[in-house]
């Protein structure tokens, strides 16, 4: 017999459906009679023939028709709210929605897998996971030593060793000895008190990666968790359970004990979980309605779940990942700045860079070269002021390779401490089955992870630092040549003057989200944590950094698509113009004033997707074959390019002079 988990007004009942040839209204009706069954006050209606209501499955929100069968309008099992006429949505329904949970209407179950040891896993691994592009199931090593761990603990408990997280109290009350009949008890109440986050859930996708990443550090074998266990959490990500995870509360050390006891909530069927098919509900009613039991939490368990930095790291990995993205794009971007401000390629050249060979700078400045004007793909905005007598350009365009240089080679160091930390141990007491012994640590204490994403938000704000002065010069006709904010009929045009208030504002905010964190701590636990790195809060500004220099770089691309306009019918290189047409395929040129916000959302979309990147690359690659030195020693440094690595000293090629700008440089 089908049946339906049905919302109504904070609570979900489920209603089974002797004849699914009824009408949709049919459900809403027995659903609103099971409302009120036991209701002192009959729900506040007087009768029920005179409710009107409507239905609206809870994945995509979609209305219903009251008038089509259940057997045509819904599957088995499917999650459903009914909505009195003027009633809200309950806020115990959706407390917050989740960022892009649209994106979620038309999800397909992955049929992939990656294979987890808790040893190999990337930072690109872990956000195709967010994705939902895999599932995942553990190497036959790993269940090896999960289950060797989880033989000691049981040892312990038959024991009766007093061992701390097993058999005592937590934190302050580390001292205090628990009986074995409450060692069950102990690990629920150690979840369900820690579960104190507040703000809003994490988005599906982070979630994702924040249980992903738990579990690649259980495989590890060092936590103590039963196999049982460690496989219902990996058929709860599998299925895309995800729960309800607030993402402000933790301080990073005793690790992100807050967020990491909502994802063990979820799992042992309390507080509320999101999947595409049920959106959100109760935990219970989500896992049942994927054939999934809740977690029954024994000994050592509840600690095993949420101790450790997997909210820093997670949030981390996102943050390295786009950071890179859009650093790449950065120097395409600003490449095309300067074609339209009518730059000089000398300062990029290579024999420049080669006596101060910082890896970063070097291939900033072997992009700059690949994609503005030479023999491979000639300028004809380059050629028409071949001849200018202007001395050098400013600073926001010439040092180019020295300030996105450092960007560079500041995501390459952070991304080392990340990758070390996403398959690291992190938690206390550590299991040693080898040694038959655990041993009290500090591997939770989120310092590394969380002084790599201050730096790193240091580091890539820079970029709409550098950006916005070039936004600047472009709508500013004393310094461009170029139309007064890049529209014809100023005055009656306004063109890109708020936007440039928009970056403006965009790096101020900045300026403030890039005073570290870490250097703050507060001693919490009753003094026993008596140092934390507030690590959540370095990862998440990364992340809003990061986004306010996407945006940023957004409006200096639709500034210079639209000063190439005023440059017409002049062009520009080859891969420039691939660049422009990419921006005109989704923003149309700024012949008058019109709403700007979607055009900088369009161009910010091309350049989180990468899109930039991707018409751009194959001109760069190109040009680093055809520009591999023969005689200069091979640099250890290495840069990935997709999935093609290419050494750093092929970037320092040997540039004919003659085809740079005849400046008179001093």
């Amino acid at each position: 017999m089908p049946r339906y988990t049905v919302h109504v007004r904070g609570e979900w009942l489920s209603v089974p459906c002797k004849d699914p040839s009824k009408t949709i209204r049919c459900l809403g009706k027995e659903a609103l009679r099971r409302y009120i069954k036991n209701k002192p006050d009959n729900g506040g209606f007087e009768t029920l023939e005179n409710v009107k209501f409507y239905l609206r499955r809870c994945k995509g929100l979609g209305l219903l028709d009251l008038d089509d069968k259940i057997e045509d309008a819904l599957e088995d099992n499917e999650f459903v709210e009914v909505v009195m006429e003027g009633d809200v949505m309950s806020p115990d329904f959706i407390p917050s929605q989740p960022e892009g949970v649209h994106l979620y209407s038309k999800y397909k179950e992955p049929e992939q897998y990656i294979e987890v040891d808790g040893e190999s896993l990337t930072t690109e691994d872990l956000l195709n996971l967010g994705k939902g592009l895999f599932k995942i199931k553990l190497t036959a090593e790993a269940e090896q030593r999960v289950q060797q761990s989880r033989l000691l603990i049981e040892s312990i408990v038959a024991e009766k060793k007093v061992v701390y997280g097993i058999t005592t109290g937590f934190g302050k009350f580390a001292r205090t000895v628990i009986p074995v009949g409450q060692l069950k008890d102990l690990q629920v109440n150690l979840v369900r008190s820690h579960s104190a986050g507040v703000g809003k859930p994490l988005s599906p996708d982070r979630t994702r990666m924040l249980l992903a990443l738990r579990i690649n550090v259980l495989a590890k074998g060092y936590s103590g968790i039963s196999l049982e266990t460690l496989q219902q959490v990996i058929e709860a990500f599998n299925a895309c359970c995800l729960p309800y995870i607030p993402e402000k509360g933790t301080v990073g050390a005793s690790g992100d004990l807050a967020p990491l006891s909502h994802l063990a909530l979820g799992l042992i069927g309390e507080g509320k979980m999101w999947s595409p098919k049920s959106g959100w509900a109760d935990a219970k009613y989500v896992l049942e309605a994927h054939g999934l039991r809740p977690v029954s939490l024994k000994p050592k368990e509840g600690l095993a779940l949420i101790n450790g930095t997997q909210m820093i790291t997670s949030l981390g990995c996102e943050a390295v990942e786009r950071a890179n993205a859009i650093t790449k794009q950065a120097d395409i971007v600003a490449s095309l700045t300067l074609e339209v401000l009518k730059g000089t390629t000398k300062a990029f050249d290579s024999d420049i860079h080669r006596l101060r060979p910082h890896p970063g700078q070097v291939e900033v400045a072997f992009r700059f070269r690949s994609l503005l004007d030479s023999d491979h793909h000639p300028s004809e905005i380059a050629e028409s002021h071949r001849f200018c007598d202007r001395v050098q350009d400013a600073y926001t365009l010439r040092c180019c390779p020295q300030v996105h240089g450092v960007v560079n080679d500041t995501i390459e160091f952070v991304k080392n401490i990340i990758s070390t930390e996403i398959n690291s141990a992190t938690d206390n007491p550590m299991v040693f089955a080898e040694r038959g012994e655990t041993i009290s640590g500090g591997n939770f204490h989120g310092e590394y992870p969380a002084k790599a994403l201050d730096y790193l938000a240091i580091g890539v704000h820079e970029l709409a630092s550098i950006s916005e002065r070039r936004i600047e010069r472009l709508c500013n006709p004393s310094l461009s040549e170029l139309p007064a904010f890049l529209v014809t009929e100023g005055g009656l045009n306004s063109g890109f003057m708020i936007a440039h208030c928009t970056a403006a504002a965009l790096v101020s905010e900045n300026k403030a989200l890039c005073h570290p964190s870490s250097v703050d701590s507060l001693s919490t636990s009753a003094a026993t944590e008596d140092h934390v790195s507030m690590g959540g809060w370095a990862a998440r500004k990364a992340l809003r950094v990061i986004e306010n220099v996407e945006h940023v770089l957004a409006i200096e691309l639709l500034a210079a698509c639209q000063g190439i306009e005023f440059l017409r019918p002049l062009r520009t290189t080859t891969p420039l113009e691939k660049v422009y047409d990419l921006v005109r395929s989704v923003v149309r040129p700024w012949m008058k004033d019109r709403f700007m916000a979607p055009d900088i959302e369009a161009v910010h979309r091309l350049l989180v997707d990468q899109k930039v990147w991707h018409v751009a690359v194959p001109y760069i690659e190109k040009y680093r074959v055809e520009h591999i030195p023969e005689s200069r020693p091979v640099s250890p440094t290495a840069f990935s390019v997709d999935s093609i690595s290419f050494s750093s000293s092929s970037v320092v090629d040997q540039q004919e002079h003659s085809d740079c700008h005849d400046h008179n440089e001093s």
